[in-house]
């Protein structure tokens, strides 16, 4: 009986420590909408232009996009202890420095 009660113990620790709660998904959020702030000077850029020359800032902006999502992803699967991190760290994993 008091094995069953470590065993449920350990099952529900791990459960805690895979779903976060490190600061990660904050941090991903941050990334991510760097980059979509980025896209968006992009577009408006591109706004300003014609022809092929928007077309590919356009394309640059989608892409900038996709780059932001799988920023977010990767950080959220790296499990990174953000709240460990200094600001100027952050900074860094959100700005790609």
């Amino acid at each position: 009986m008091h094995i069953l009660k470590i065993a449920g113990l350990t099952a529900a620790c791990l459960g805690l420590a895979a779903c976060g709660g490190q600061g990660d998904d904050k941090l991903g959020d941050q990334a991510k909408q760097a980059m979509d702030n980025r896209a968006d000077a992009m577009d408006a850029a591109a706004d300003n232009m014609s022809g092929t020359a928007e077309d590919m800032m356009q394309a640059r902006a989608d892409a900038t996009r996709e780059a932001g999502e799988a920023k977010e992803e990767a950080i959220d699967k790296s499990d990174v202890n953000a709240d460990a991190m200094t600001n100027a760290q952050k900074a860094a994993v959100v700005n790609g420095m």
